[in-house]
């Protein structure tokens, strides 16, 4: 390939950044993304630490995901009806207050988990709106034909974190300190803060608003009336309800199985966010391809099988090679099924569209953390996470073969 084949392919794949709007929100979620992963390896790492209880991890995971559960489809009719900057910012500064605080309970060795679980509430309420309202801005940033290649570099600024964040952290929690870790993160939401700060890109909502619950409905309304909404919303739970609970106990495997320390599990996080990017980039890359909806399925197939693969491990190295499958099959599936559902929406109606879709991608994690965390103490980490890639090979596998609603997407 030559040199003007290459520089067609990258402005193919970088495609989106041709908008000064997007690269700064990009750049400014990217840091927050950063500070955020350093606060959960070491918030995981904590929790464990003074617990020793996976029951403890998983209910971590349980209420920062629940007000996401709870509360994001009134966070979607709020990002129809503000402007949606304005709702990510006000997101940004409670969850950099959290972040604030945190720090100060561990710095004074007052820090218990019960604090550390109400924290974890209060970021996930923050969330609970500024994920629907983030969600709703992004694809407003570029032209329309260029959503796909948004999302896709969307999720690699996701997982670029989730490469440098987990990474960062061990290096941290092993020479500094559990405490660096959360100030950084609560530092980390001034970039969000500047890149918002400065978009032209406004979002005018209606002059005259109806209720919210009557905002609510038509939302409803508009996901009924799409042939395949409601099949992509339920597989956007199942996704989520049996591929997330893997990255809770990634600490039970590093302490109890591998019997290793904080540089093992970020090098953990750090394969599985490889892969993510590696995934990220192969959609970019493609664009608009045709039935986008049954290659995610595919994708889900080879998810289930990762992560069955990781879960029968024994060695640190082999795990991370299964987890660096997973975060690429985990990332192709997700962002082609986000792409289906943003493509099929219209502006007026995005919020609240992907509140209801966030309900389910975001609501499966807490409930599949919640499942697992019952079962194992019982069954064991192996077995059960076996079992959830074995279930999600099941799924994709009915919704390619007699759900054709969304494999014709």
């Amino acid at each position: 390939m030559d040199r003007p084949e290459r520089m067609q392919t990258f402005r193919k794949v970088f495609k989106a950044f041709e908008s000064r709007d997007f690269r700064r929100v990009w750049f400014g979620a990217c840091t927050s993304s950063i500070g955020t992963w350093m606060q959960i390896v070491a918030q995981g790492w904590l929790i464990y630490r003074l617990s020793h209880s996976a029951t403890l991890l998983a209910l971590d995971q349980f209420l920062g995901g629940l007000p996401i559960f709870l509360f994001t489809l009134i966070g979607g009719v709020v990002a129809d009806r503000a402007q949606r900057q304005r709702v990510l910012l006000v997101s940004q500064y409670v969850q950099m207050a959290d972040a604030v605080l945190l720090t100060i309970l561990v710095a004074t060795g007052r820090v218990q988990v019960w604090e550390i679980l109400c924290l974890s509430f209060v970021s996930g309420l923050a969330q609970a709106f500024g994920g629907p309202a983030y969600q709703a801005l992004v694809p407003t940033l570029v032209d329309r034909e260029d959503i796909p290649n948004a999302i896709a570099l969307n999720s690699i600024q996701f997982n670029l974190a989730v490469t440098i964040g987990p990474a960062l952290a061990g290096q941290a929690l092993a020479h500094l300190g559990e405490t660096w870790c959360f100030g950084l993160n609560a530092l980390s939401f001034l970039g969000p803060v500047v890149a918002l700060s400065g978009v032209s890109t406004v979002f005018l909502p209606s002059s005259a608003p109806t209720s919210i619950l009557h905002s609510l409905k038509e939302g409803l309304s508009f996901v009924r009336r799409q042939s395949a909404m409601g099949a992509l919303v339920a597989l956007a739970f199942a996704m989520t309800f049996l591929s997330m609970p893997l990255r809770t106990y990634l600490p039970v495997y590093v302490k109890d199985i591998f019997h290793r320390g904080p540089e093992t599990y970020g090098f953990l996080l750090a394969m599985m966010g490889v892969g993510s990017i590696c995934g990220s980039l192969i959609v970019a890359a493609l664009g608009n391809i045709h039935r986008r909806g049954r290659t995610a399925l595919l994708m889900l197939i080879f998810l289930g099988l990762a992560i069955a693969g990781f879960a029968l491990a024994r060695r640190p190295h082999l795990s991370g090679f299964m987890l660096l499958l997973v975060g690429t099959f985990m990332m192709a599936a997700f962002a082609n099924v986000t792409s289906v559902v943003q493509m099929t929406t219209t502006d007026e109606m995005r919020g609240r569209v992907m509140s209801i879709y966030n309900f389910a991608f975001r609501g499966g994690a807490p409930m599949g953390n919640l499942a697992t965390g019952w079962l194992v103490p019982m069954l064991g980490a192996p077995l059960v996470l076996a079992g959830n890639g074995a279930a999600l090979v099941l799924v994709a596998v009915y919704f390619l073969l007699a759900q054709r609603k969304v494999s014709a997407l």
